[in-house]
């Protein structure tokens, strides 16, 4: 019952968070070229997925969340949220996850992604959201979110972000990154970290 029970708890302290934060949305402009694109797939570091639960609810993406039991509480949080989730990692039931975003993107939906996650090491892309990318055409939106006041478990592996009510808030889009089919994976892996750090930084700057 305890555990059934978490998902309702989250939704509501995220929510909390939500009304009693300052929001602001900087590289606005990224988001309309992603959207006007149709399809397209959101990635952020796994550090700062929690408020990405917020400013994203309702928007039907299906994002990515390994099949662990911390996974489980996840999607079904981000259920409340009006956010989909595909099952799945690396080491685990990653080929169906992957088939799920891609046949979300050829219907012309939206997915997410922490290319770090859901283990590390933290903000080292791993290949398979650029693999997404070049099978399925879709284009690759880096975000970042922060908050002036936040809990840090600098016992984690990624120094995760709890988010604290009545804050400061931002989400930063960095411009889109396609990937062709003679890209070299290497390049466009460092390109996405480049981005999702420099989205990080401005986003820390932002609400400092």
């Amino acid at each position: 019952m305890l555990r059934a029970a978490v998902p309702y708890a989250a939704y509501g302290y995220v929510s909390l968070v939500g009304v009693t934060s300052r929001l602001r949305v900087h590289g606005r402009e990224h988001l309309r070229q992603a959207e006007a694109a149709g399809a397209f797939i959101y990635a952020f570091w796994h550090q700062r997925q929690v408020f990405f639960t917020w400013t994203h609810r309702g928007s039907l993406a299906t994002v990515l969340v390994s099949r662990s039991r911390d996974g489980e509480m996840i999607a079904r949080t981000m259920t409340l949220s009006g956010i989909n989730a595909a099952r799945g990692s690396s080491s685990r039931g990653g080929a169906a996850a992957a088939k799920e975003l891609i046949e979300e993107l050829a219907a012309g939906r939206r997915v997410g992604i922490t290319p770090d996650g859901p283990k590390g090491p933290a903000r080292k892309v791993k290949p398979g959201v650029v693999a997404l990318a070049r099978l399925s055409g879709a284009p690759i939106l880096p975000l970042a979110c922060a908050t002036s006041r936040r809990l840090v478990l600098r016992k984690s592996w990624d120094k995760f972000h709890v988010p604290l009510p009545f804050s400061k808030a931002v989400v930063v889009h960095e411009p889109l990154i396609r990937v062709g089919p003679g890209d070299e994976d290497a390049a466009k892996t460092a390109e996405l970290e480049a981005a999702l750090n420099r989205a990080v930084d401005t986003a820390d700057r932002l609400v400092a």
